[in-house]
Formats: C-alpha cells, sequence, structure tokens
C-alpha cells in the first residue's frame, strides 16, 4: 500500500465519520496522519539526490550582510538593484519578489 493508498483510504474514512463531539478527536488523529503522509509526498526519500537545488550561496565578502526588510512596493528591490547592480523584477503590484536576490557592494 503506498502513500497515496493510504491518503486515499484516510480521506475515505474522514467522509465516512460523523462529525460530532465524541468524534474531534479521532478526526484530529485522521487529519495528523494525513498531513504527515502529504508531507512525505512532497518531500524527496532519504539517500536520493535531486541535484542542485534552486538556492545559492554567498561566499563571505566584506565586513557585513545586510538584509532588506519592509512593506511592500516601497522600493526595496529597485534600491538594491540600484547599489549593487543586480536585477530584480519590479512591478507595480504587491509581491513581485518572492525569493532572496544577493548582490555585493563594491565600494
Amino acid at each position: 500500500m503506498g502513500i497515496q493508498d493510504k491518503i486515499a483510504a484516510i480521506e475515505l474514512e474522514m467522509a465516512r465519520t460523523q462529525k460530532n463531539k465524541a468524534t474531534e478527536g479521532h478526526l484530529g488523529e485522521l487529519k495528523a496522519k494525513l498531513a504527515k503522509l502529504r508531507t512525505q509526498l512532497l518531500e524527496p526519500a532519504p539517500g536520493t539526490s535531486t541535484g542542485p537545488g534552486a538556492g545559492f550561496e554567498v561566499q563571505k565578502y566584506g565586513d557585513s550582510r545586510i538584509a532588506l526588510i519592509g512593506f511592500p512596493s516601497v522600493g526595496k528591490s529597485t534600491a538594491l538593484a540600484q547599489i549593487t547592480g543586480t536585477e530584480s523584477e519590479a512591478a507595480a503590484y504587491e509581491f513581485t519578489t518572492l525569493t532572496c536576490i544577493p548582490g555585493i557592494i563594491h565600494y
């Protein structure tokens, strides 16, 4: 029985179980098992290599590291692009930049 089959069985049991005060604990346990199985379904199996990830590594360089944190649409990406020369998407709507953009300030 694979993970998909276990998820289907738990969902079927949750659909058949009446929702009342006496079954709240049982439904909570089923929801926890379902969440755990869905997490296992999304994660790669241990020991398998998926190759290089989508992340990045910033080499230690200079005296400090700086993070720009603030409200949406205030110009953080534009300021970073002007100071460091990096390219970051900027648009007229909120949450345009969804990932970290590394940059180095040369002075």
